[in-house]
């Protein structure tokens, strides 16, 4: 590991932690205790299972990315890899170490990590894309003209990509977000907050971009920091935004447990086909 490589990994960690003190000298401990008493069985088994359709809908992503780079990943390793990447995104520092890990092992599997790195990027830029759109759209940051210019972007990209490809990927990419948006509105209400769906859909977009900034501890940081603000400025109390995103941190953790069986396993190779072409 270089030097630059350990100063961005310890900067990352930092920051995280910065942005938990900061919490919790301006709201406390108590919300943070709050949210880990809040989560409750029923809400955990609920997170469980839609968490189990949104990975679904990232490896029907990743699927259609790879076949398109002439490589293939049945479902049931797709499912294995996916849930591990999750676990590992969940518990280690930066949260993309999973992401990395699955790259690196889909490279070797196929005996091709060129592609194999490459479908695993694309998938994830494809999906952090969508979700930049949705929460535009969302939020209604930019002028409608220019949001009808990137929906015209993604449709002639979707041409050039050919839409076998494009298509699944913006379906189940969109899937996926509604799944994250319907976990988080469930950790609100599991902490008490009591705001209308409309209000919450908003901060609930906010929320989630935030949390893919990999500069956090294990997940942790730039999500509550975001849900203070935000929470915050529509009224409803920074305290209750954090209490928010600790309990759907938990859920989120807990979801990503079925990840322990793949990690745990012996490691196996699948057979896969190269240069085979969408």
């Amino acid at each position: 590991m270089t030097i630059d490589a350990r100063w961005w990994r310890r900067a990352r960690l930092l920051g995280g932690a910065l942005v938990l003190a900061a919490l919790v000298v301006r709201v406390g401990t108590g919300p943070f205790l709050e949210g880990l008493s809040r989560a409750d069985p029923v809400t955990l088994a609920c997170a469980v299972a839609l968490t189990l359709l949104t990975t679904l809908c990232c490896v029907w992503r990743w699927r259609a990315v790879a076949r398109r780079l002439g490589v293939d990943v049945p479902m049931r390793d797709g499912l294995a890899a996916y849930y591990r990447s999750q676990l590992l995104n969940a518990t280690l520092p930066g949260g993309v170490v999973g992401d990395v890990h699955r790259a690196v092992r889909h490279g070797r599997d196929v005996g091709d990590r060129r592609r194999g790195l490459a479908s695993v990027a694309v998938e994830r830029a494809a999906g952090q894309g969508v979700q930049v759109l949705v929460a535009v759209a969302v939020l209604g940051v930019v002028p409608s003209a220019l949001l009808v210019l990137l929906l015209l972007i993604v449709v002639v990209g979707g041409l050039r990509a050919g839409w076998r490809t494009a298509g699944p990927v913006l379906l189940a990419s969109v899937l996926a977000v509604v799944g994250h948006v319907v976990v988080f509105l469930l950790a609100a209400r599991a902490a008490g907050v009591t705001a209308p769906l409309t209000t919450l859909l908003p901060l609930a977009m906010l929320v989630l971009l935030a949390a893919s900034i990999p500069i956090n501890v294990a997940g942790w940081g730039p999500r509550e920091g975001m849900a203070a603000w935000a929470f915050g400025a529509a009224g409803l109390g920074a305290a209750a935004g954090v209490t928010t995103a600790v309990v759907f941190g938990v859920m989120a953790f807990v979801a990503t447990l079925p990840g322990l069986l793949p990690l745990l396993a012996a490691p196996a190779r699948p057979v896969v086909e190269v240069g085979s072409r969408a």
